[in-house]
Formats: C-alpha cells, sequence, structure tokens
C-alpha cells in the first residue's frame, strides 16, 4: 500500500506543479509522476535539513516544499525532455526534407 501512496501523492504533486508553471510542459504522464516523486523526497530533504520535518498537525512547511521540489524537477525534467526528444524530431524530419 505504500507505493500506491507515493504513486498517488507523486501524481498529485507533479499535477499540481505542471498547473503552476507558466506555459505548456511536454512531458509524458509517467514522467509528471516520477517527477513529482523526486520533488516530493526532494522536498521532505529539504525540510528535514531546516528542522521542519515533523510537527504537530499539519505539516504545511513540508508539504509547501514537497511542492516547490516538484515545480524545480518538472521544470528540469520539461528542459531534457525537450532537449532530447525535440532535437530528435527536428534531426529527423531535416533529413527527410
Amino acid at each position: 500500500m505504500s507505493w500506491l501512496w507515493v504513486i498517488i501523492v507523486g501524481l498529485v504533486l507533479g499535477l499540481i506543479a505542471r498547473a503552476v508553471i507558466p506555459g505548456k510542459q511536454h512531458i509524458p504522464l509517467w514522467l509528471t509522476i516520477v517527477c513529482g516523486i523526486l520533488g516530493s523526497f526532494l522536498g521532505n530533504a529539504v525540510a528535514g535539513w531546516i528542522g521542519v520535518a515533523e510537527t504537530r498537525g499539519v505539516d504545511w512547511i513540508r508539504h509547501l516544499l514537497q511542492l516547490i521540489g516538484a515545480i524545480v524537477v518538472v521544470l528540469v525534467a520539461d528542459r531534457l525532455w525537450h532537449t532530447i526528444r525535440g532535437d530528435k524530431n527536428k534531426r529527423g524530419s531535416r533529413q527527410r526534407a
């Protein structure tokens, strides 16, 4: 059940991150989920470093840091995806023409 929860949280964080970032991101859904999961881990690590990983009640600061981490990871992934996939498509169309 914990893996399912990680995937669900990754999906939610990834989708929120994509909604917050201006413009359109060209990454697939599976990569959005992976970015959300990585952003969650990154946010948890930062929360641990600054000492707000475990508080009483709802950990709003930790959740905000997770979202910020997801935004950063989605931005990086979108650039990498565009660089890798976009250049191949452009080269292929140039060679065919």
